[in-house]
């Protein structure tokens, strides 16, 4: 250690050593004031500490009084709990952190402060004091004079006394500086590192306790993912109730509005009504009037049991009153009172006594004949089952459309990170998801993913078709085809967020995984295509014919003016402008096949034969240069799926032009190759309905010409625009005509009659619904059972001679 002062240079009394000693005094004044400083600063802290955790104990408090108010809610309740313990121990650490603040700090520098400080300002005063004798005592023992003996001796006496005491003294100084100036590195350093271990233990602590609540805290986050799902699903639906509801037109009837008829809850009409009260006064009161169970009962309050008017319905009667000075009064009367009530229109009060007398004789009939009822109820049932049609089937739902996808070889797990039993979906990749991947497919934006529920959502029969032609053992055979090659780890349950949030973006985003293919091998699989297409073309030349389709029901078809018009012929009908339309209705089934069976060639219909079809038929040849847009243009007329799903993933343009055959696009030869799930593959994947060939024609135009309504629904649904017309001027639905197909042409005109209803004042949403209804119809006997829209023989059936 290094000695602030030197002992001997002490008893030289030097300047050199008085100037040491005022450095020391000086440092050991301004450390003084540093140290009273930072004291203070400590009990500030240690107060605003308190202050804090006083805050924090209030805010806790809070949290538990919101949980006991969410008892309703088992999951708010629970968590809401668990947090409030939580941060009631970090409170607790908290306060184990300033109380070693304040015994590391504030207490031992204190002490430092009073005690070695104080004896040094002791020993300080001394070593002034001695210093100042001994200076007084050289001056005297100089002055003495030279022939006064005694006075000399007298002098050097006390002068030698008071040196002896000097070197005690300034000895002691020297010690005392030397021991402040160790002890004082040892006495900071000590309160130092005692409160940043404080501060240690602090963060342990609480690190621990979190670690603890981090796997609740996961599982609330996936909750809350599916809580965000189900508010914004709850909030479409009030907004289309709301906006259903505003659209409706109540100025013919308002009184509707007044009172609730719910016959499933026994409720035969409820609403507010006038009570005259039977008390001198005669006082009226508003209530809650509500005919149920065969008895007349009103409320207050919501919370208050009822009170009864009338026990038995079939003991009273009801009559208007015109007797009293209110105007819209009526009277139920009983063997032992009578209540006088008033409603707020005339309307209202006939709609409640009609209500009353109804209830009367429907309490008279309910003790009646209980048998008859029960044969009326059943006679009612079987005659409203064959007079109304067979139900139609709507598309798949929660329950069946998730077994159904899940069947499919690697769905029944999480596409990206292997979670068992997923209940989400990726519709434009057609891989299935677990609800944390799903959350972060969402994030990628629908250019990447389009995500829909398995079990929420509806599921159109093409799109879950699309589903079961793809899968998650096909789709991850394109996008994780190199992942071992670069040894890449693949999430697992329970990994961290941003690992499969990252391995996400990798897979579909930079495409890291995707094996591109070389040119000799994307070559051999454009020519395999593009071969497989043109057997596939082939072979539905040569479909044999089949047999007709059963008569479909008929559903009244609307003009412009709303008017239908039926002729003589079964199942078609006359419209406004005298062409005739077939509108079908006719009941399908969910085909268990995974396969989308292509739209077979049309049957003959008497009388009319459509004109040779002019699209052509696709030929053979050698690609100069291929592409993966190439290869998404023949797989999507061989009608392969995963070729598609592969080309895409090689960064194919899903709008490609095949500048070498007509400017068409994969879209126009899905279309050719009579598939309803690679269009719908497509246009999942962005493709434009609309794009035109070098003939100006459109898939819609493409669909009208095969004659294939299953894709015409598809694209009409999709926005295509039925107006569009080609180099020739005809647009789709001149060429229905044209051709006689009864049911593209219905589907036409129906959807331009939908658009002219939107555009129209005072437009339905009735309209919409019966326009829907028809499309649905259309678009399940597309997926299922296409051999029912087959009304003409194949267009290259030879016309027969004149």
């Amino acid at each position: 250690m290094k000695i602030a002062v030197e002992f001997e240079e002490c008893l030289k009394d030097s300047p050199r050593f008085r100037a040491t000693i005022e450095e020391v005094e000086g440092d050991v004044c301004e450390l003084e004031s540093k140290l009273d400083k930072l004291v203070k600063l400590c009990i500030g802290m240690i107060d605003a500490g308190k202050a804090y955790n006083t805050a924090n104990k209030q805010f806790v408090n809070g949290i538990r009084e919101l949980a006991q108010q969410s008892t309703k809610d088992e999951v708010i309740e629970s968590s809401l709990t668990k947090f409030a313990e939580s941060l009631t121990e970090m409170i607790n650490y908290h306060t184990i952190l300033f109380d070693q603040a304040q015994r590391s700090i504030k207490t031992q520098l204190q002490t430092f402060v009073k005690e070695d400080l104080r004896k040094f300002k002791e020993s300080k005063k001394h070593f002034d004091k001695v210093s100042e004798e001994k200076e007084a005592a050289l001056a005297r023992n100089a002055q003495a004079p030279r022939n006064k003996q005694h006075e000399v001796e007298e002098a050097t006496n006390i002068l030698t006394a008071t040196r002896k005491c000097f070197r005690h003294i300034v000895l002691d100084y020297v010690l005392q500086i030397n021991v402040l100036q160790s002890k004082r590195r040892s006495e900071i350093l000590k309160s130092m590192l005692t409160f940043m271990y404080a501060h240690l233990t602090f963060f342990h602590q609480g690190y621990d306790l979190f670690s603890e609540l981090q796997p609740l805290m996961k599982q609330l986050g996936g909750q809350l993912d599916q809580l965000v799902v189900d508010a914004a699903k709850d909030k479409r639906d009030m907004e289309q109730k709301h906006s259903t509801i505003q659209q409706k037109d109540f100025s013919n009837d308002d009184t509707k509005l007044e009172y609730n008829v719910d016959a499933e809850k026994g409720i035969a009409m409820e609403g507010y009504l006038f009570k005259r009260a039977s008390n001198a006064f005669k006082t009226w009161n508003r209530r809650w009037f509500s005919i149920q169970n065969n008895q007349l009962v009103y409320q207050k309050k919501f919370k208050d049991n009822p009170t009864v008017v009338v026990e038995d319905l079939r003991l009273c009667t009801v009559k208007h009153c015109e007797d009293v000075e209110r105007r819209f009064c009526f009277e139920v009367v009983s063997p032992t009172k009578s209540c006088m009530m008033q409603a707020d229109s005339e309307k209202l009060r006939q709609a409640w006594i009609k209500a009353v007398q109804n209830s009367i004789a429907t309490a008279f009939r309910e003790r009646g004949d209980e048998e008859e009822k029960l044969d009326r109820r059943a006679s009612t049932s079987t005659g409203s089952l064959d007079s109304g049609g067979e139900p139609k089937e709507k598309p798949l739902k929660g329950e069946s459309a998730l077994q159904k996808v899940l069947t499919i070889p690697g769905n029944s797990c999480c596409c990206d990170c292997g979670q068992p039993d997923p209940r989400w979906a990726s519709i434009n990749l057609g891989i299935t998801l677990c609800i944390q991947c799903s959350g972060i497919h969402r994030s990628l934006g629908v250019h990447f993913s389009k995500v829909r529920s398995l079990t929420l959502d509806t599921w159109e029969p093409e799109l879950l078709k699309l589903m079961c032609g793809l899968g998650n053992q096909v789709v991850n055979g394109i996008f994780e085809a190199r992942r071992e090659e670069l040894v890449a780890r693949k999430p697992q349950p329970g990994d961290p967020r941003q690992d499969i949030e990252a391995y996400i973006k990798a897979k579909y985003v930079e495409r890291r995984f995707v094996r591109r293919p070389s040119d000799e091998e994307l070559r051999t699989k454009v020519v395999s295509l593009s071969k497989q297409e043109k057997r596939l073309s082939s072979s539905h030349d040569h479909l044999p014919p089949r047999p007709p389709p059963p008569t479909p029901k008929l559903r009244p078809a609307s003009n412009a003016s709303g008017k239908s018009v039926r002729s003589a012929d079964s199942g078609i009908q006359n419209s406004a402008d005298g062409s005739r339309e077939m509108l079908a209705d006719t009941p399908s089934t969910i085909s268990p096949a995974d396969t989308d069976p292509p739209e077979a060639p049309p049957m003959a219909m008497p009388a009319v034969l459509p004109p040779a079809s002019p699209c052509r038929e696709p030929v053979f040849y050698e690609p100069k240069d291929c592409s993966a847009g190439l290869q998404l243009y023949w797989a999507a007329g061989a009608r392969s799926l995963p070729d598609m799903a592969e080309a895409l993933a090689h960064g194919a343009p899903v709008n490609w032009v095949n500048a070498e055959d007509q400017k068409r696009t994969p879209l126009i030869m899905a279309v050719q190759g009579g598939s309803l799930v690679t269009c719908e593959f497509l246009l999942q994947n962005a493709a434009n309905v609309n794009q035109q060939d070098a003939q100006g024609r459109a898939p819609l135009h493409h669909a009208t010409i095969l004659g294939h309504t299953g894709q015409v629904c598809l694209f009409l649904k999709r926005g295509a625009n039925q107006n569009a017309a080609d180099m020739e001027e005809k647009t789709p639905l001149s060429m229905a005509v044209e051709a006689a197909n009864a049911d593209i042409v219905t589907l036409l005109r129906l959807a331009k009659m939908n658009e002219e209803m939107r555009e129209a004042e005072g437009y339905s949403p009735a309209g919409d619904e019966t326009y829907q209804d028809i499309f649905q119809d259309f678009t399940q006997m597309a997926s299922n059972d296409p051999e029912l829209l087959n009304r003409y023989e194949q267009y290259n059936t030879p016309r027969p001679g004149p």
